[in-house]
């Protein structure tokens, strides 16, 4: 396969290939070439800069709105009322710190090894930077390098390029002089001088990765509930907070009175309490720290996590799509037998079937020729899986007193002959290559190569002949040698790994579809997706015949799993079109060419070989490669979700009763009833401790879709309930003679605890072993809080006696029965409107 070379002008001329080929670019036109502009330099910016990231996390509504509650209560002098400030200032510093890691991780993407490249100027060899070659460089390729920048090829000595990272194939791909190279290719054989024709930006490498570089957020539905929640009290803020104000105001006498007399002061921090309530900040707080937990879970198990979202995303998916190469397999291909030229099997990984001479030692040298060519440090990967299984026929692992075959000339692989070679002393010269180039046309064996081909299997065909073909100074000629005689076919498959079968299982268990998108031949692809478990009755979808985009590749994307010849751009296509028709879409790979398909999949998961670009942009990497590192990530979702959703139950009552009490009291003219600190310590005792404990706990429930629907049906009713008791005890205590702020403060903190701490056990059914104990933690603290002489100054609180307290108790006790009554209503409606809820709940 050869492609076009692109091309990048700027106003200067570039030398004849021929003048280049001898002696490459002068000073003088490096010169001119840098002085253009014209550098194989690349942009090292993310689309989002420190500055910006720090103005998303920081210049926020509900950071404002905080910002002025505290700055308010500083002005005044009350330090202890600062406490609520704790976890917005967590959540900017963890949410920063998130985002910046991954602009770090975006920067450092690097398609190409930053070894210097061998270029020709001024008719000498010299190392020159990557990052100093300019257009029409001349640079000389050999084994092992990599492509610095796409190129045109002006000579070649059996240059074969490796371009699956960039296209997903793993046939080498041989090069001749005219043929298009592109940036990021790797040299696997012969070399060549090629002519730099994009550099910079310019490249397919440079443009993959800018385009990979976009940073995006990982869609979540935790945060993208949590972040209507925050749209929707952000509008309501400002006619809120002039409520709220106005009644302190005017519950201290009127604003001039509040004003002349200082109550202002007083005021302006029960109105600070009462906004600050309001903001559920907490519920983002919660939902970072499960994330982090499960990140420091799953990297103990080789799974390192790049956007903590991304385990909550695995729990959503319903449609795992995956390379082949690298992914579903383990990359290359391992030996799988030697077959006679009418498909007899004589010798496979468990040893030769013949028990007795081993075929190297005798007439038959085609053991001891497998094995030197497997051997050999110059061997293609196809030839190098031949190590292992004739090791001792190449006489590396030979007995004691076998000596190895001597070798008397070696011609390399070559994608143009489709061939190597080796001449040993004692039984001729051997060619291992395609049958489509050792076989004659009208062969049977080559009828039976190609079926074996068909079902997704490797052949090739090692011929004997009486020696290599020579020129007349004696060098190894680059033909067919005379006598030439097929002897057997060389048979390989796919590397399947050995956990994808048990995995993909799983997820199929678990209701996920499984597609293949492959860069490779289809027959290939679907091999290998059949050992891994997969059904392909359907066939393999050659995508070669597909559009890059539109309707019908979507089309195909939907109604089939198993395609091979998939561009870069085909596979971010098809992976869009899942997604707009609806699905959840993950994607794994390890090669350049699976990108742009992360980067635009719900979660991108990367193996942990994968190309440097993959893994930047990837949300999850696998770093040991094992697929069923996945099931686990799944589990570890499925709780984050499941316990998020119990705990949004008690984050969305608290907002809603803050949010109503607040204004009833506005209205009201009555003062609210909490300083900051006491509401803080309420908050710790009804939401934030328990929050934390209840987000650990081990939950299996399947992903539901839907989770703020459902904690809003079941938080707005139970906030009626508590705001209706916390006015009464209010309303009560005001109508009292002789009872004090600091004995209605009381008050309306032990109703308010009461209830809180029996909305947890709503949560937490049935109650019992951890969910007890937590439950019982909650009622301990607030007896310690009403007990302790310092949490009593600390509070200022004067406990109620007589009549109050016991119609405080009282009311408290109806309210817990409401809040029962609430649940039961809300199981019935989950019963009838979302039953796979309380199946597996």
């Amino acid at each position: 396969m050869s492609h076009a070379a692109p091309t990048h002008r700027v106003n200067v001329r570039t030398p004849p290939d021929s003048v280049l080929e001898a002696r490459g670019l002068t000073s003088a036109q490096v010169n001119e070439r840098r002085a253009s502009g014209l550098v194989n330099t690349q942009n090292n910016a993310t689309s989002r800069s420190t500055g910006t990231i720090i103005r998303t996390h920081l210049f926020t509504m509900f950071n404002l709105v905080l910002g002025l509650c505290g700055l308010a209560v500083i002005l005044v002098g009350s330090w202890l009322d600062t406490l609520f400030l704790l976890a917005a200032i967590a959540n900017v510093v963890i949410g920063f710190t998130q985002e910046f890691s991954a602009k770090r991780q975006l920067d450092r993407i690097a398609l190409l090894r930053r070894d210097p490249a061998t270029a020709l100027r001024d008719g000498k060899l010299v190392p020159v930077a990557l990052d100093e070659l300019v257009l029409d460089d001349v640079v000389l390729l050999k084994r092992g390098d990599q492509v610095p920048a796409d190129a045109v090829v002006l000579t070649s000595d059996g240059l074969d390029l490796d371009e699956s990272l960039l296209t997903g194939e793993n046939d080498p791909v041989g090069k001749v002089p005219g043929d298009g190279v592109l940036s990021a290719s790797s040299v696997i054989g012969g070399s060549g001088k090629v002519r730099l024709t994009a550099v910079g930006a310019t490249s397919r490498a440079a443009k993959i990765t800018a385009e990979a570089r976009q940073f995006t957020t990982i869609h979540s539905e935790l945060r993208a509930g949590m972040e209507r929640v925050v749209t929707w009290i952000t509008w309501a803020l400002v006619p809120i907070i002039a409520i709220v104000l106005n009644g302190q105001m005017q519950a201290a006498g009127g604003w001039q009175v509040a004003l002349d007399s200082g109550a202002w002061r007083d005021a302006l921090i029960t109105s600070v309490s009462s906004v600050a309530s309001m903001i559920p900040q907490g519920l983002a707080l919660m939902t970072t720290i499960s994330f982090a937990v499960a990140s420091v879970k799953l990297a103990r198990t080789e799974v390192l996590i790049q956007e903590q979202p991304a385990v909550e995303v695995l729990a959503r998916v319903d449609t795992v799509c995956f390379d082949k190469t690298g992914t579903l397999t383990e990359g290359g291909v391992r030996f799988d037998s030697v077959r006679t030229l009418t498909g007899q099997v004589l010798w496979d990984r468990a040893g030769s079937q013949d028990a007795g001479t081993p075929a190297w030692q005798g007439k038959d040298g085609w053991a001891a020729a497998l094995g030197w060519l497997g051997a050999d440090q110059n061997a293609n990967p196809t030839a190098a899986a031949l190590k292992e299984p004739f090791a001792e026929a190449a006489g590396t692992a030979a007995p004691a007193g076998a000596s190895a075959p001597a070798a008397t000339g070696v011609l390399p692989f070559s994608s143009a002959l489709r061939f190597s070679g080796v001449e040993l002393a004692d039984s001729g010269a051997w060619l291992l290559g395609a049958p489509e180039a050792l076989l004659p046309t009208d062969s049977p064996a080559r009828e039976l190569a190609g079926a074996l081909a068909e079902s997704g299997l490797r052949v090739l065909v090692l011929a004997h002949a009486p020696a290599l073909a020579r020129e007349s100074s004696g060098k190894v000629a680059t033909r067919v040698p005379a006598g030439l005689e097929p002897q057997v076919l060389v048979i390989f498959r796919e590397q399947v790994r050995s956990e994808a079968p048990e995995t993909l299982a799983y997820f199929r268990s678990q209701g996920i579809d499984l597609k293949v998108f492959s860069g490779d031949n289809p027959r290939t692809v679907a091999a290998a997706a059949q050992a891994a478990g997969m059904d392909v009755s359907a066939g393999a979808v050659d995508a070669s015949t597909l559009p890059e985009a539109g309707p019908e590749l979507v089309d195909a994307a939907r109604t089939h799993a198993v395609f091979g010849r998939v561009s870069p751009e085909q596979k971010k296509n098809m992976v869009l079109g899942l997604r707009e028709a609806g699905h959840v879409v993950a994607m794994t790979g390890d090669g350049i060419n699976d990108a742009l398909a992360l980067k635009n999949a719900d979660l991108g998961i990367a193996m942990g070989n994968a190309a440097p670009a993959t893994k930047a942009v990837s949300r999850l990497v696998l770093l040991d490669g094992r697929f069923d590192r996945l099931p686990g990530v799944l589990a570890e979702g499925r709780k984050i979700i499941a316990n998020i959703e119990r705990v949004t139950n008690l984050f969305l009552t608290k907002t809603a009763f803050a949010i109503l009490l607040g204004l009833t009291l506005g209205v009201l003219c009555w003062r609210f009833p909490f300083l900051p600190r006491q509401y803080s310590t309420a908050d710790l005792l009804i939401v934030g401790g328990p929050a934390f404990f209840l987000t650990m706990l081990p939950n299996t429930r399947r992903y539901v879709s839907g989770f703020l629907g459902r904690a809003l049906h079941y938080a707005l009713p139970a906030a009626v309930i508590i705001t209706a008791v916390l006015v009464f005890v209010n309303g009560y205590g005001r109508s009292l003679a002789g009872v004090t702020r600091s004995e209605i403060q009381a008050a309306t903190f032990i109703a308010l605890v009461l209830m809180g701490i029996y909305n947890i056990t709503t949560v937490v059914r049935p109650v019992r072993g951890v969910r007890l104990a937590i439950v019982a933690a909650m009622y301990a603290g607030l007896a310690l809080v009403l007990l302790l002489p310092t949490s009593l100054w600390y509070h200022q609180f004067m406990i109620p006696s007589g009549a109050y307290l016991l119609a405080t108790l009282g009311s408290a006790t109806l309210g817990c029965l409401a809040i029962e009554i609430n649940l039961r209503l809300h199981t019935a409606w989950l019963r009838a409107q979302h039953p796979q809820v309380l199946a597996q709940g």
